[in-house]
């Protein structure tokens, strides 16, 4: 009886603003009702403004963190976010392969939505090589397709190919995020490739607005709660978008300059 609520777990990095990171995640598990639990990589301090400092938890501790959990609770299925470096990714990968978490949705967390590089080249690889091939999701966005692929992306042709190299990759699924820079568009498309051929686009209206710190971590963590729930993969991809879309949709003023998306319980 004591395991019969579903859980999901995210292991990912804090963000000390609560816009991003495992504070979006548990945020997002919390408003799709399961109960969620972290293994928590890495610290960052931060605001509305930027970043000032981080830190990664040294891997000794993390390990600790994956047993605490296995030992105790039965997690339905896991995410991961920002996993620093090299080091921290092998072990990410040793732990999940080690323990039952369910599938696992790896949000890649390798380039922020305007195209900055957020890992190194050695950590990249250990990503590429170790980690994809685990992930029963993945949900890169336009940048991270690029990189990920080694490819130009700029047609339907195009993300469509890329997103089949994703999965031949080891990915089981793939939902390639369309790009929403452009104050001018009117819609954001998704790609998604499932693991049994079918693909389709999704489509929600683009909203213009600076409140868009954590859309990557919330809609992998609704994909990971919905999977907990024993939802199956294309419905939680498709509510997953829906959920993201209208908490983009509907922001929370806090903060001074990028806020985050709205996951305030009503």
């Amino acid at each position: 009886m004591a395991n019969e609520y579903p859980q999901a777990m995210t292991i990912a990095g804090s963000d000390s603003d609560g816009s991003a990171g495992m504070e979006a995640d548990m945020n997002t598990f919390l408003r799709r009702d399961v109960y969620g639990m972290c293994v928590l990589t890495a610290a960052v301090a931060g605001n509305s403004y930027g970043i000032q400092a981080s830190t990664a938890m040294p891997i000794d501790f993390v390990n600790q963190e994956f047993q605490s959990i296995a030992d105790d609770f039965k997690v339905r299925s896991a995410k991961t976010g920002m996993l620093a470096d090299s080091a921290m990714i092998k072990t990410v990968v040793e732990n999940v392969k080690k323990f039952d978490f369910g599938p696992l949705v790896v949000d890649p967390v390798i380039i922020t939505k305007h195209g900055a590089m957020l890992l190194e080249e050695d950590a990249y690889q250990t990503f590429k090589e170790l980690l994809i091939p685990l992930a029963t999701v993945i949900t890169p966005n336009y940048f991270e397709a690029v990189k990920l692929t080694d490819m130009e992306i700029k047609t339907d042709e195009d993300v469509k190919e890329a997103a089949h190299k994703l999965q031949k990759m080891g990915a089981k699924n793939v939902m390639l995020k369309g790009q929403h820079q452009d104050p001018d568009q009117t819609e954001v498309r998704d790609f998604v490739l499932l693991e049994d051929g079918k693909e389709f686009w999704l489509s929600e209206p683009y909203v213009n607005t600076d409140r868009v710190n954590g859309t990557g971590d919330t809609l992998s963590a609704c994909i990971c709660a919905e999977i907990a729930k024993g939802v199956d993969i294309e419905t939680a991809i498709r509510t997953g978008k829906t959920w993201v879309t209208a908490a983009i949709a509907n922001p929370v003023e806090v903060g001074h300059k990028f806020g985050p998306v709205n996951l305030v319980k009503k």
